[in-house]
């Protein structure tokens, strides 16, 4: 006789596990937030076979033909999306409170409504009215675009089967509300419910489905991360709030480029798309300062020039400060031990601040030789040569290491007017013509060139 499953216990809140019940949740502390979960099946693996269809299979020397894509119109939406809209794909969308997640979205409805779609805008959040004087005040009341305010997942997707439309906008996952789930909207459970009807309903139905999603203050889409892995494609929307400048980045995409970015300025009319990023990062750089290096990065496909300024400072606190915005604090904390370690540069004592101007975020470790070039500029007072763009990643050892695409970020430099390139040696720069190109071994012999320091 088989052995029944044991039930299991999850908490609604944070989506830990337990064998038995309790009151409280051992990991977040959440009060009366266990639930039991009905296993799937008590009848063991037995119970499952010579019950299902035949799955058709290929060889991976099969072809197909690429999935067929909706275009809006908006350069960089469509850019990020791989290309532009893929019939029954699952997109979430995620970013911070008040960012603009409502508006960046409510304006591709309403080009893709007007290149001939059918779209169906449902707002948890909001009532009907207040989408509509959203939509007014962006000029966009005109659009043919179906608006809904419900949070009942199952009326919502009673609608849709319905009204059958090309495109559906939820806004958001975490105000959805199925009643098969006994739990509050948001919770853990609930969440994945309701991705989980959604993406089933747009495979199923043919429908592309954009799904919004709130972050944790910790940046990262608030529920289960489960949700990211059902959905297609997640798209993160950043920013500063003090900065008119908005990226829309790709963090998983089956049907185009992960790590694609698009961007966006904020003005009193919405969004408005920034076809060359690079001289709108560039625009407000003046005169040469101390504490300004150009890096030459690669977001996604494409090459974007951003400006990395740094502050040096004597300190007056025993632990001096390390205020970094747009990069990575554990990255920085470690170009300055090998600066002091292999070139013999102390920071000790001294406040550092270091910004990427415009409001992007540099994950990229070709980043490491401008980060350099910008806190040694700082420190020295000297300023780096105004035509020139770096790029570099560096050793623990000091050394300096080639990147990839260098040809292409020299390129854009090139467009932009910049006239000399410091890289590491042995970068492969093929034959950029006009650009003066300065090749360094190691750490060590760049500071000792540039600044002599060291």
């Amino acid at each position: 006789m088989a052995k029944a499953p044991t039930p299991t216990f999850t908490c609604t809140a944070c989506g830990a596990i337990h064998k038995k019940w309790n009151g409280r949740c051992d990991a977040c502390g959440a009060w009366n937030s266990i639930v039991e979960e009905a296993p799937l099946s008590s009848g063991g693996a037995k119970a499952l076979t010579g019950k299902g269809r035949t799955v058709p299979l290929t060889d991976l020397a099969t072809e197909e033909a690429p999935p067929p894509r909706k275009m809006s119109r908006i350069g960089e939406f469509d850019r990020v999306l791989g290309g532009g809209l893929v019939d029954a794909s699952a997109i979430l969308v995620g970013g911070d409170p008040g960012i603009g997640k409502s508006t960046l979205l409510l304006q591709a409805t309403a080009a893709f409504a007007r290149a001939g779609l059918k779209c169906i805008y449902i707002s948890g959040e909001e009532a009907s009215a207040q989408v509509r004087m959203r939509a007014q005040r962006l000029g966009l009341g005109d659009a043919p675009v179906q608006l809904g305010a419900e949070t009942a997942l199952r009326d919502i997707l009673t609608t849709l089967d319905a009204e059958r439309p090309d495109l559906a906008i939820i806004d958001s996952i975490q105000t959805m509300w199925a009643d098969t789930v006994e739990a509050a909207p948001g919770s853990v459970s609930q969440v994945r419910a309701a991705a989980h009807e959604l993406v089933t309903f747009a495979k199923r139905r043919g429908v592309a489905v954009i799904i919004v999603g709130h972050v944790t203050k910790e940046g990262q889409i608030a529920g289960p991360r489960v949700v990211e892995h059902m959905v297609d494609t997640v798209l993160y929307f950043e920013g500063e709030r003090g900065h008119q400048f908005r990226i829309l980045r790709a963090v998983k995409n089956r049907f185009g480029p992960a790590d694609e970015i698009g961007v966006f300025e904020m003005t009193g009319s919405g969004l408005s798309e920034v076809a060359n990023p690079s001289a709108l990062f560039l625009s407000e750089r003046g005169q040469p300062q101390p504490g300004s290096a150009v890096f030459a990065g690669i977001e996604g496909t494409r090459p974007v020039l951003t400006e990395v300024q740094a502050l040096v400072a004597p300190s007056t606190l025993a632990s001096p400060r390390r205020t970094v915005v747009g990069l990575d604090s554990g990255r920085v904390s470690t170009i300055l031990a090998v600066l002091e370690a292999r070139c013999g540069i102390p920071f000790t004592g001294l406040d550092v601040f270091l910004n990427v101007a415009g409001g992007l975020r540099v994950a990229e470790p070709a980043a490491d030789l401008a980060i350099a070039a910008a806190l040694l500029s700082a420190r020295e007072d000297i300023a780096m040569p105004p035509e020139a763009v770096i790029f570099g990643e560096i050793s623990l050892s000091g050394a300096l290491r080639p990147v990839g695409q260098a040809e292409n970020r020299l390129k854009e430099a090139r467009k932009l007017g910049f006239s000399q390139a410091i890289v590491p040696e042995g970068t492969k720069t093929g034959t950029e013509e006009g650009m003066k190109i300065g090749r360094f071994a190691d750490l060590a012999a760049f500071t000792g060139d540039i600044f002599g320091a060291g």
